[in-house]
């Protein structure tokens, strides 16, 4: 088993990227065998996503964070090929839409939450509004009030964004993020294999070249970002991913440690419904053709 721990962000511990392999495999060698233990994963997440539906109690919410390249598409389609579509919610945010940039920056968020029974998985969230937002200063184009601009504007959403998953939470949303871990090396690498093959130019950018420029900004708001709201009710995972394959395999191990927690289960029927199945059966099974 994969020590998941070592993965963990503890609550305003500092924390520092570059000190943290992006490479570790944990002592994992064999693509294979993590690609063998992913499918069995892939199957058991699907058997427990069926429970969670038909129980309709809990809403699981999954969030995708990283540098560009660093393989937020695949992993949702890795990791979460076997869910059923009808119980999985998958929402890409980007750049706000004008109406978005007229409310307040969760307002977007909390209209593509999953329902209860449902799976939801963001790429990229409301992160973005201490991340991007920051390292661009986008805050001076806002539509907030301007004595909220200033050096406190951080920690004050950081508060915020830890006070609304503290709220989905006591409501049934379980909450678990990823921020995929790539070394600048390995964008590299990746950019350039989009550059070179013609069926993956289309997901290369120049703007994504003018971003790498701002990698050590992004690194340090990450740093502070995840630090500031890594709960345990809404916790972060820094997740090695320079090897796709490794990081796909940790992501459905957790995901699937905490949908076990829940305990779902088909709900059980009482007396009454149970002899109103029986009836249905005779009638069924009576019927003339």
């Amino acid at each position: 088993m994969i020590n998941h721990k070592k993965y963990f962000v503890k609550h305003n511990e500092k924390l520092n990227l570059s000190k943290i392999s992006t490479s570790d495999t944990n002592g994992l060698k064999s693509k294979k065998d993590a690609e063998s233990k992913l499918t069995k994963n892939i199957k058991e997440l699907a058997e427990l996503q069926a429970k969670l539906y038909a129980q309709d109690k809990y809403a699981v919410l999954i969030v995708f964070q990283a540098m560009d390249a660093a393989g937020k598409d695949g992993m949702i389609k890795h990791v979460m090929t076997g869910l059923n579509p009808q119980g999985t919610q998958v929402f890409s945010f980007k750049q706000p839409s004008k109406t978005e940039l007229d409310h307040g920056y969760l307002w977007r968020i909390n209209n593509s939450l999953p329902e209860k029974g449902r799976i939801g998985i963001f790429n990229r969230s409301h992160y973005e509004d201490v991340l991007v937002v920051r390292v661009h200063d986008f805050i001076k184009d806002q539509k907030i009030p301007d004595k909220f601009k200033n050096g406190k504007i951080w920690k004050q959403r950081y508060k915020q964004i830890n006070d609304f998953e503290r709220y989905l939470y006591e409501n049934g949303t379980i909450i678990l993020k990823f921020f995929l871990h790539i070394s600048k090396e390995e964008q590299k690498k990746r950019f350039l294999k989009r550059i070179n093959n013609p069926t993956k130019n289309w997901k290369f950018s120049e703007a994504d070249l003018k971003e790498r420029t701002f990698w050590n900004d992004y690194q340090n708001a990450y740093e502070e970002a995840l630090s500031s709201t890594s709960k345990s009710n809404a916790p972060w995972y820094v997740i090695p991913s320079d090897k796709k394959w490794y990081a796909r395999l940790v992501v459905s191990e957790i995901i699937i440690g905490k949908m076990k927690s829940l305990k779902p289960d088909f709900p059980k029927l009482d007396r009454e419904k149970l002899k109103a199945l029986e009836r249905a059966k005779e009638l069924l099974l009576n019927e003339s053709k």
